[in-house]
């Protein structure tokens, strides 16, 4: 018997909240979280990297930092291929066994050693040759995140889509009303930089000022192909890659400027938009008369030929468990905690607050009929566009207005991942070279927004497969493999600190569980990509970049079991901050 809409949305939502009262509050215990220790963001404090904030408000900054479009691109095109069943069963287990305990380890381990990033802990109990193969695995890996957020965004910028009512929404209105968008953060930023503007008042005041740039940025497109004079059948491919460009130079500047300015403003704005846009979501799905039309299963392998297993489960990575939340986790938020125990409900808390993201885009397609022209060619943005803006109808909202603001939403979410993978990158470079200064900013701004330049400029514009479509297996793979790299980091210092059989089943399960599904999508992937129709070796770098990839994991893993059997290892102490409360959260 097919279960209804509301069964499948209120059923899931009990089971992620029961999880966070119970598994949850387990680890909680086992992580020894304690509310009197004094946390690195309080040890620390210069009001600048490290800054104690308030639960709801640090709640707000990481989950727009984490929940990009990972969640909305990953369930739809899985349901898609796959059926709707096989996916939500891996995004309910993978967020409440996986991605949550990732998560809340990642950021445990950080605040236990002064808020460093995984990479260091990872240093001081294995390595520094297992520090420079993790670093340079994050690097590569973020490469891939840039280019296919960057090109998928770009895509939200073109074209157009004709609703039902016979209205329609222009990519050159989302482009206006994104830029829009961005310039209300940077106000803000100056605002409570140099006025005596509250975060409180700032946020009611440009928080409804985020709407008027969705309903006006349709009345005033920002149409960047007709401006550059594009025609011809291949005038969208080309508005496309301008957009690509521009996005990329976005990251180089955005990278570079002070966090006040853009990052935290635009992450406290960008937590409540998701707020909104999964509440919306939820009610019009709760209160609208939405019917299942979706198979819930359409078989172990696509129509394009792939294994269910083990592409489910790089395709859903956001959702589930994805390793780049460990760079975030690690790199600035473990900076703001103020008490041990508010890492649960940042934590695990917003992992499994983006597992509920992710079954409301899954929603999106379970409402399509498998004979649906979205379905022959999927387009994850607008498939998710136009659901939230039917769920959001039912619920009194114009449809214009809705598919307008989900498709906001998605570049939303994805501006937040854009530059702070491109910073992240920065960083990387710089630690890897020791070059600071004003140099070293900009050369690793430019690495790492320039790599992923290259490739989406390669790209032939006649191309059937977009090069986010191409990409996407490849982010998946190297994301989750990186969440691999991070939960084998995380079990080796517990083991070596707690000696404590648990260790093998909270985090070693899932290390072995992500190291194994990864690692043989990531095979596949590179194995395809050899296989040239002339029999040379290929021209193309991806399938070198995931021999790169293969070999630095496989080197991490020895590096790991050779500390592990306790015959290598750094010999001092360890630096992580113990502390045994007489009770936990």
């Amino acid at each position: 018997m097919t279960p209804t809409m509301l069964q499948v949305v209120l059923g899931s939502a009990v089971l992620l909240l029961i999880a966070y009262f119970t598994y949850g509050r387990l680890l909680a215990r086992l992580f020894r979280l304690d509310p009197n220790a004094v946390t690195p963001a309080c040890e620390l404090r210069d009001n600048v990297d490290y800054e104690p904030i308030e639960p709801k408000f640090l709640m707000s900054q990481h989950f727009s930092a984490i929940a990009a479009a990972g969640p909305i691109v990953g369930p739809i095109l899985a349901g898609v291929m796959f059926g709707w069943v096989p996916a939500l069963l891996w995004i309910l287990c993978g967020c409440v066994f996986v991605g949550g305990v990732h998560d809340l380890s990642a950021l445990t381990a950080s605040i236990r050693h002064k808020a460093r990033s995984i990479a260091e802990v990872v240093r001081d109990h294995m390595s520094q040759r297992s520090y420079i193969l993790f670093l340079t695995f994050v690097w590569i890996a973020l490469v891939y995140i840039i280019v296919a957020f960057t090109d998928i965004t770009a895509a939200s910028f073109v074209g157009q889509q004709v609703l039902e009512n016979g209205e329609t929404v222009t990519g050159a209105g989302i482009a206006s009303s994104s830029l829009m968008y961005l310039l209300l953060p940077i106000i803000m930023g100056l605002l409570l930089r140099y006025t005596k503007l509250s975060l409180n008042m700032a946020t009611l005041i440009f928080l409804p000022l985020v709407g008027v740039s969705i309903w006006l940025g349709q009345k005033l497109p920002f149409d960047l192909g007709a401006m550059l004079g594009f025609t011809g059948p291949t005038a969208l491919a080309e508005a496309q890659r301008a957009w690509d460009v521009l996005l990329l130079v976005y990251c180089l500047v955005a990278a570079v400027v002070p966090l006040w300015m853009l990052l935290q403003p635009r992450g406290h704005l960008g937590g409540y938009f998701l707020y909104v846009a999964l509440a919306g979501g939820a009610l019009g799905l709760m209160f609208g008369n939405n019917e299942i039309a979706y198979p819930q299963f359409r078989g172990w392998v696509s129509p394009e030929g792939q294994s269910l297993v083990p592409l489910l489960f790089i395709t859903i990575a956001c959702g589930a468990c994805s390793g780049f939340h460990s760079l975030i986790c690690s790199g600035t938020t473990s900076k703001q905690l103020a008490k041990e125990t508010d890492a649960r409900v940042i934590g695990y808390g917003a992992m499994l607050l983006e597992g509920m993201v992710a079954i409301v885009s899954l929603c999106c397609v379970m409402i399509l009929k498998e004979n649906s022209p979205a379905v022959a060619s999927p387009k994850p943005n607008y498939i998710y566009a136009l659901g939230i803006g039917g769920f959001l109808q039912t619920i009194g909202i114009p449809a214009e207005l809705g598919v307008s603001f989900a498709l906001m939403a998605f570049t939303t979410f994805v501006y937040d991942t854009l530059d702070v993978c491109t910073r992240l990158g920065r960083y990387i470079i710089q630690e890897l070279t020791g070059l600071q200064g004003r140099f070293g900013r900009w050369l690793g701004t430019g690495l790492t927004a320039g790599v992923p330049l290259l490739f989406l400029l390669r790209h032939p514009l006649d191309a059937k497969v977009p090069v986010w479509r191409i990409f996407w297996e490849l982010f998946g793979a190297s994301n989750q493999l990186l969440a691999a790299l991070t939960l084998l980091g995380v079990t080796v210092w517990l083991w070596r600190t707690r000696r404590e059989t648990w260790v093998w089943v909270v985090t070693g399960i899932p290390t072995v569980l992500m190291y194994t599904m990864s690692s043989w999508a990531l095979w596949n992937i590179t194995a395809r990509g050899f296989k040239t129709t002339d029999g040379n070796w290929p021209t193309d770098p991806v399938p070198w970049i995931g021999v790169v990839l293969m070999g630095l994991a496989a080197w991490m893993l020895i590096e790991a079991i050779v500390v592990i059997c306790g015959v290598g290892g750094r010999r001092e102490p360890p630096q992580a901050t113990e502390t045994v409360p007489a009770a936990a959260s």
